[in-house]
């Protein structure tokens, strides 16, 4: 018995002894694994070395999560060292204190991935992001708290901007390059001095930062001439669209102690395109000398974008500033980038990359460029489905006056709104804060639309005799993302409708927010001119290639395919096709499903093996 016992204490001693051990080893392979990251003088130090940061911008849910890796690796090849990404705030708490950060919001294991194809990041989880995306980044339930004033100290604003940083420092925190990850630094806010100089709430974000676990370096960025506003004292300021590097050292050193280093943190070879203006595109040679005029000077430069993917679901922004339409962005997000929208090399990407060639250091050179994806045609596709929208009305929430959208609780999407009024006349309907296109129907038949970019909200209706149903489709095209008016952000009919100078009461909303399609109930395809209508058909591929549905004979919606939201289409362009990435189809049977708006007898959708991004119509 006694030498039984002493055997158990021995086995506990060992154990114990062996424990010990292999956490010491883990924590010494950690601390292998650790690497500093600091300011030099002039350069950023990575382990105590100068190392100057070639980036590029890719934005995770703009791209499939099955195809990071693929755009990664040709991030390397171009000669990138580095990946910088927004987190998006609307994406991972869609719904408040309800947070998600799985599938393609994943964006721990699209560090991770980068950190497997050799390259580190740069994380600006600000929390507003502009990027051309809803809200600029913000949750739409954030207006639905009276009072609450986005980037401002407003007390209910930084309680759920804590909640959210919290979320996001758990995913992310672990991954710094101080704690044996690839984040090379976090950037606090997003061009504020742009929007606001109050820098005790710049302080504040920098304190929710570090208290979420974000202790390595941290920085700002602005527009040269939004610096001193934007800068915090004592942090580096980096510069966007700058590029002579004489003047982004002059203006760093200003603000930063007389020292650098020195960083252009978005650099613009290309730029963003909204509904209704042309196709924007920077001729690549233009652009190659101040790439090498950059990297010869020292300086670290991230370029916005390097690969743009596209804008999928209804996570478009839009520009409305003073003295200026309201211009939602399109779905497309090719940017004109070095890879473009299906993630392939483009002339720009091989006239960078030998540019950057000639700056690497000695004995090194760049992996070959991976091979373009595939792209094919395939045969017209027969919609042999239909669901008119009125056919397939939800339970109304009924008021006196119209509701918007965030008091329906609904972030995107369409509202049918809809009131009976005494008809045997032709009158001016009148909708007065339209936010922000609305399809004008009379029991049930099309009589015009309306569109907030063009300015417009009155209509002449006519209204046969006895009580006739006034239905407005109004649809959310994309929540402002920058300057001052992303505190109007409100959707649907924000105030009141009048016919013929008169209020209309007595209101029913249908919410149509397309979370899925997979719910409506589908008949065989006959009749039209009946107003929005889903369409849905089904096509077959023996193999699996991009392709683009091509939607120029259309009007304008929204196309699914396999439960996947592509994005939005629109005949008035520039863009013109809708991308399918291959990732999102499979061998065999493949289902898509349309929402067409305006030319309800549509019964077939061509596809092509090319984008056209560069067409307009009327």
């Amino acid at each position: 018995m006694k030498r039984k016992l002493n055997w158990n204490i021995g086995g506990i001693l060992f154990v114990g002894l062996s424990l010990m051990m292999l956490a010491i080893s883990c924590k010494a392979k950690k601390e292998m694994l650790s690497h500093s990251f600091a300011l030099g003088d002039s350069a950023f130090l990575l382990d105590g070395k100068p190392f100057q940061i070639i980036s590029g911008e890719i934005h995770y849910p703009r791209v499939p999560r099955e195809a990071w890796r693929a755009r990664m690796k040709m991030a390397r090849a171009m000669g990138l060292n580095t990946i910088s990404t927004y987190v998006f705030w609307n994406l991972h708490e869609p719904e408040k204190d309800v947070f998600d950060f799985s599938g393609n919001n994943d964006i721990a294991a699209f560090v991770k991935v980068a950190q497997e194809e050799g390259l580190w990041v740069i994380l600006r989880p600000s929390p507003y992001v502009c990027a051309e995306w809803e809200f600029g980044g913000y949750p739409y339930w954030l207006q639905n708290e009276k009072g609450l004033v986005v980037r401002s100290s407003e007390p209910q604003y930084l309680s759920e901007y804590k909640k959210y940083i919290n979320a996001v420092g758990k995913q992310l925190a672990p991954l710094q390059v101080n704690h044996g990850g690839n984040i090379l630094m976090v950037q606090i806010e997003n061009e504020y001095g742009s929007y606001g100089k109050d820098k005790n709430y710049l302080a504040l974000n920098e304190k929710m930062f570090r208290d979420a676990g974000f202790d390595g370096l941290l920085y700002t960025c602005d527009p040269a001439q939004d610096l001193a506003k934007g800068y915090l004292p004592g942090m580096l300021p980096a510069v966007n669209g700058l590029v002579k590097p004489a003047a982004v050292k002059k203006l760093v050193r200003k603000y930063h102690n007389g020292k650098g280093p020195f960083m252009i943190a978005e650099w613009y070879p290309a730029w963003f395109d909204w509904w209704g203006t042309p196709h924007h595109t920077v001729a690549p040679a233009s652009y190659a000398g101040e790439l090498d005029s950059v990297l010869s000077s020292g300086l670290s430069i991230n370029m916005y974008m390097f690969h743009g993917g596209t804008t999928r679901g209804f996570m478009n922004g839009a520009n409305d500033k003073e003295n200026t339409p309201y211009e939602p962005q399109i779905s497309s997000y090719d940017y004109d980038a070095p890879l473009d929208e299906a993630g392939n090399p483009t002339e720009k990407f091989r006239i960078f990359r030998s540019v950057i060639e000639k700056h690497l250091p000695e004995g090194e050179t760049l992996p070959p460029i991976p091979a373009s994806k595939s792209a094919i045609s395939i045969a017209d596709i027969q919609l042999t489905k239909r669901t008119y929208l009125a056919d397939a009305l939800p339970e109304p929430v009924k008021a006196d006056t119209p509701v918007t959208f965030e008091d329906l609780h609904q972030a995107y999407g369409y509202v049918l709104y809809r009131t009976i009024v005494d008809g045997d006349k032709t009158s001016t309907l009148k909708i007065d804060e339209l936010r922000d296109y609305a399809i004008v129907m009379v029991n049930g038949q099309p009589q015009g639309v309306l569109d907030r970019r063009l300015g417009q909200n009155t209509l002449n209706v006519q209204l046969p005799a006895g009580r006739d149903t006034l239905d407005l489709f109004i649809e959310n095209l994309g929540r402002i993302n920058f300057g001052p008016n992303l505190l109007k952000n409100k959707k649907g009919i924000t105030r009141k409708v009048l016919l013929g100078g008169q209020e209309l009461k007595g209101w029913s909303m249908y919410k149509f927010p397309f979370n899925n399609v997979n719910d409506f109930k589908w008949k065989a395809v006959n009749g039209h001119n009946r107003g929005p209508v889903l369409l849905q058909g089904i096509f077959s591929v023996n193999k699996v290639a991009d392709t683009y549905f091509d939607m120029t004979k259309w009007g304008k919606g929204v196309i699914w395919v396999n439960g996947h939201h592509l994005g939005r289409y629109w005949s008035v362009g520039p863009q013109q096709t809708v991308y399918l990435p291959a990732e999102w189809m499979h061998t065999g049977d493949n289902t898509v499903t349309i929402l067409e708006e305006l030319k309800d007898n549509r019964r077939v959708v061509h596809t092509i093996d090319h984008p056209i991004l560069d067409s307009l119509q009327k």
